[in-house]
């Protein structure tokens, strides 16, 4: 394994997780950083599965000891990276997945610059919202006023998805896992560590996917998103 750093970012409410989960079912050598977090669990969670979940005493103490690769505030609560799990996945030479906000990620890509970023993008507003009220029904209930709230920040965040090297847009689930592991196999391959499951011509396809995904080929698919957010183009 080449030992890569991938950062994934998208809004809240985009299908991020669910790409996560479904792109490491399907590509192997990929080791996932579990976050910290002060926010409580949420539904079927469990502590050390989808977060490391502690105290803010805690987590402020961390950060005075300087064990984040990154960290920042969401929503009142505080998320981080702890650098451990970049140096773990190096010495068992596996690729690491960084699942992070925007905040986030401009940190590591400061501190990586070899990193490579991906921003997943919902398909529109209205999309987004329904995702985000049925999440907020599986959690037991969300104010109004959250959902809102977290439907502005995603504009906001979206304004930002031109930093990153990637962008998709999760408007079919099975087209988006394809394009997220397309982009894992081409970046292995164009760091000398080609899939050796895939054939010549199987590599290829995917490469042409992931090509189509870089920023600078994705103007088509950034125009019709960012307008459908109010978005600057």
């Amino acid at each position: 394994m080449a030992g890569l750093l991938f950062i994934l970012s998208a809004p809240s409410g985009s299908g991020k997780s669910t790409l996560v989960s479904r792109l490491r079912s399907l590509v192997s050598g990929l080791e996932f950083s579990v976050s910290w977090t002060t926010r409580p669990l949420r539904g079927s969670e469990q502590d050390g599965r989808e977060y490391h979940f502690t105290s803010r005493e805690v987590f402020e103490q961390m950060i005075a000891n300087d064990e984040f690769l990154e960290h920042a505030d969401v929503f009142g609560n505080h998320y981080g990276t702890g650098r451990r799990s970049l140096t773990d996945a190096a010495q068992h030479g596996r690729d690491l997945l960084l699942d992070i906000d925007v905040q986030g990620a401009a940190q590591v890509r400061r501190k990586v610059p070899d990193a490579i970023s991906i921003f997943i993008l919902p398909p529109d507003p209205e999309t987004l919202e329904r995702r985000l009220r049925n999440r907020s029904m599986a959690e037991g209930g969300v104010p109004d006023a959250v959902v809102r709230k977290r439907l502005d920040t995603a504009r906001h965040e979206i304004a930002v998805c031109r930093e990153y090297q990637y962008v998709l847009v999760n408007a079919d689930l099975d087209q988006a896992v394809e394009e997220l592991t397309a982009i894992v196999y081409a970046e292995r391959a164009a760091h000398g560590d080609a899939p050796q499951q895939l054939t010549p011509e199987a590599l290829a396809r995917y490469q042409a996917m992931a090509k189509a995904c870089r920023i600078e080929n994705s103007q088509a698919r950034l125009e019709t998103v960012l307008a459908s957010f109010a978005v600057p183009l």
